[in-house]
């Protein structure tokens, strides 16, 4: 049965079957789909300002307390695989409209929480929400830009706008809580969810796998068992240090992920289709998005702390600071896209992941009062990795079966999960490792510990040589980083060497009969 006898819309095609150029309804309805996507980013750091007043108003626990945090992260983890099949299957306007309304309701029960274990239950049902949405935005775009211009432009910006809405957040949570109770920086979801809901059904059309096949349910908890742990254990050992149960928790999920793995090469019917790996483009398109969020995690964890910590930077001020480098990157997210289509995606690719070595070598550069280049070095590193993430999810979409772009978008956002969580522990161990070195043995615990610990233990000498070794512990880790990159650079370079021009690939691709690509 053919997608249009199925009553699946697969995209628009124009004569001889050429892909039709969107028009003003489908770039709309792209406008409209930004939505959610800067919210579900937002909400990862909302709380960032909020948190001393949610102390205040509800009592948590020191373990409450981090579940408030790390419990949407990790229903977001967790489940975007679960959902990105569940998408095809059911459809991905269908499960964006879920989505979002559970999004909104999730939201106001955040906002009106008498407990923390309702803020927790809330945050985890938002993480569920927020699961659901990010995979069906990048798919909807997918099947809704056939043409292969203008599906990259729109994945350009897409890349841009989930990286500019982390910094949003937090900027957005401080001006709420300047005039509002700590619950309004929930509510501000809920309007958006509205238009969204009413906006959707008139501009997003259908989509969904003509053939999904039965739905498995066991390999619901086989990936998030894959995933889970490790995101937890690496986020563990980056914020306490080393230990033998986090380090069986990390290796839980190779064991898991092992199981699933088999049972997707082996079953009839499973949730992440076989035909998403046969082109060599689609995996290469994770493992470089992975690394290229490695990058991106690290840096953050780093400037975000030396505009608090180093500077002496009050939230707020940091947070404003922290939005400088997002004008650069709303600008080299759509701009590497259109370089893009005319030079080969491996070059531009390869040259993404240059630059942003050469931001991390500015950070190398920075000293205990280096404000502007500190910015400078987030700002090219940014662009570079903004550069790396636009255009390889673009070519792993491209490469995926359009009835199988949910589970496809979802792949890539597990896959940047975990690049980002294996980036803030290992270069912030690297970073922290160095710090302690710097700090003599007769100073307080705390101060060996953080450099937050530090000022507050310890007199202006103390300050200082904690300021300092903090320096030092970033440049060993920016160090790191940059070799990183530079081998990402070497990496893809291997990886798509076989790689044609993107628009010459996807028309061979779009040209070829829908069953060799099913």
């Amino acid at each position: 049965m053919d997608a249009e006898a199925s009553g699946t819309r697969l995209g628009p095609t124009g004569p001889a079957g050429l892909a039709a150029r969107a028009g003003r309804k489908e770039w709309t309805a792209f406008v409209v789909l930004l939505l959610p996507l800067l919210l579900v980013s937002m909400d990862v750091s909302v709380l960032f300002f909020a948190i001393p007043s949610i102390t205040r108003e509800l009592d948590p626990s020191s373990t409450q307390q981090l579940w408030i945090f790390d419990i949407y992260a990790f229903a977001l983890a967790g489940l975007l695989i679960t959902m990105g099949s569940l998408g095809d299957r059911i459809g991905r306007r269908k499960l964006l409209l879920f989505g979002a309304a559970a999004f909104g309701v999730a939201s106001v029960g955040a906002a009106y929480a008498q407990s923390a274990e309702m803020l927790i239950a809330a945050r985890a049902v938002l993480g569920i929400g927020g699961a659901t949405l990010m995979p069906s935005t990048m798919a909807l775009i997918r099947t809704m830009f056939t043409d292969t211009k203008q599906r990259s432009r729109a994945v350009g910006v897409w890349s841009g706008a989930m990286a500019g809405g982390i910094a949003l957040g937090s900027v957005m949570s401080g001006v709420m809580l300047e005039h509002f109770w700590w619950g309004s920086v929930f509510l501000i979801n809920v309007p958006a969810m509205v238009l969204l809901l009413v906006l959707v059904p008139f501009l997003v059309p259908e989509f969904k796998d003509p053939r999904p096949g039965r739905f498995d349910l066991l390999s619901v908890p086989l990936s998030m068992g894959a995933v889970l742990p490790v995101i937890y254990g690496v986020k563990e050992m980056a914020a306490h240090g080393f230990g033998v149960p986090m380090l069986l928790c990390v290796l839980a999920g190779p064991a898991v992920g092992t199981v699933f793995v088999r049972r997707q090469r082996s079953g009839r019917s499973t949730m992440i289709s076989r035909a998403l790996f046969r082109e060599r483009g689609f995996g290469a398109g994770i493992t470089l998005n992975a690394l290229a969020a490695f990058a991106m995690m690290g840096s953050a964890y780093f400037t975000t702390q030396y505009l608090q910590s180093v500077l002496g930077m009050s939230t707020m001020e940091a947070a404003l600071w922290s939005m400088a480098p997002s004008v650069a990157v709303g600008i080299a997210a759509p701009a590497a896209t259109a370089v893009a289509q005319r030079v080969r995606r491996s070059s531009v690719v390869a040259a993404g992941f240059v630059i942003a070595a050469a931001g991390f070598a500015v950070l190398d550069l920075t000293g205990t009062d280096s404000l502007w280049l500190l910015l400078a070095g987030a700002a090219v590193s940014s662009c570079g990795i903004v550069t790396v993430m636009a255009l390889v999810a673009d070519m792993a979409l491209a490469t995926a079966p359009a009835e199988k772009a949910g589970s496809a978008a979802s792949l890539l956002e597990t896959g940047q999960e975990f690049g980002g969580a294996m980036g803030m522990a290992v270069l912030g161990s690297i970073g922290t490792a160095v710090y302690r070195a710097g700090i003599p043995a007769s100073a307080p615990g705390q101060a060996r510990q953080t450099l937050g610990g530090a000022r507050a233990a310890g007199g202006p000498g103390l300050v200082d040589l904690a300021r300092a070794a903090f320096v030092h512990g970033m440049h060993f880790a920016a160090a790191g980083g940059a070799v990183l990159l530079l081998a990402g650079a070497v990496l893809t370079v291997v990886l798509l060497r076989d790689r044609r021009n993107a628009v010459g690939h996807e028309a061979a691709v779009a040209a070829a009969p829908a069953a060799q690509r099913s």
